[in-house]
């Protein structure tokens, strides 16, 4: 413990940067950067992610209350944060455009037809890969962070050995005290690429598996969402019986255009003789 604490010692750091060559600052300072990128992806990042859980807990609620899948749209309720909630509004509206534009009326109750789910269908998949993007946003910079943190510290690290070596040959003296400055200040590089790779690397691998999850929660709401528009609002009744409505609806329209007076046949000239 007493190594580990010396290790980290503010004076050792200090020494060691102090001591590393030019191209080992410059390293330093893009890993510096680098790291302050990747905190901010980490807090912005577990911020949005507490708030999907914890506002998709109640939309997942809300919406198992209903029987109606546009309940929750007409009460006008708000689940503003949860990614499951947006995917529900986008195939809310696209759902009340064709009940508005595309009525097909069924038995009094309004309806959509095949054609008109499938619009609805790719809407809600759009939706889906909609919110899949905004969640997986700026985890490149952390997948950045954790794969390039230990190279970009090894390149500071082996550029400021190779400048020792070369002072030790050009001073031609091999000595420990010589050479340690010099060492000191190409380990730091890597120390820093280590202290910017670690933190990104456990947040990275925790958000990754939380936003897969939630991934996987947006398609299943999606295919039920889905599934229960098609038992509400699409017509799904049998060909023939389309006809058969189809066909008394145009009698009905005749009928009505003639003032349901159907005139007599004509009499036939044979048995008038």
């Amino acid at each position: 413990m007493t190594l580990l604490a010396s290790f980290f010692a503010a004076g050792a750091l200090q020494f060691a940067f102090e001591k590393a060559t030019l191209e080992g600052k410059i390293t330093i300072c893009a890993l510096l950067v680098l790291s302050l990128f990747s905190w901010t992806i980490i807090i912005t990042k577990i911020r949005q992610l507490y708030i999907a859980r914890k506002w998709g807990r109640r939309f997942s609620e809300a919406y198992g209350a209903t029987r109606d899948p546009l309940e929750i749209q007409r009460k006008k309720e708000d689940f503003e944060g949860a990614p499951a909630y947006q995917l529900y509004l986008r195939g809310a509206d696209e759902l009340e455009y064709h009940l508005r534009e595309n009525t097909v009326v069924v038995r009094g109750s309004k309806r959509i037809s095949t054609a008109s789910f499938e619009a609805v269908k790719v809407v809600l998949e759009e939706a889906a890969s909609a919110e899949a993007i905004a969640l997986e946003k700026g985890m490149i910079v952390l997948s950045t962070a954790v794969a390039g943190g230990p190279f970009i510290g090894l390149l500071g690290t082996v550029w400021g050995v190779m400048e020792t070596f070369a002072g030790v040959a050009r001073a031609n003296s091999a000595s420990l005290t010589a050479m340690a400055p010099g060492v000191a200040g190409a380990l730091i590089a890597t120390v820093i690429g280590l202290l910017v790779a670690i933190p990104a690397m456990f947040a990275y691998n925790f958000m990754v598996t939380t936003i897969r999850a939630i991934t996987q929660e947006l398609d299943g709401f999606a295919a039920r969402y889905a599934n229960q528009i098609e038992h509400h609002y699409v017509d799904n009744r049998p060909l023939s019986e389309e006809i058969k409505v189809a066909n008394e609806n145009l009698s009905e329209r005749i009928l009505t255009a003639f003032g349901r007076h159907v005139p007599p046949p004509p009499p036939d000239p044979q048995t008038q003789i």
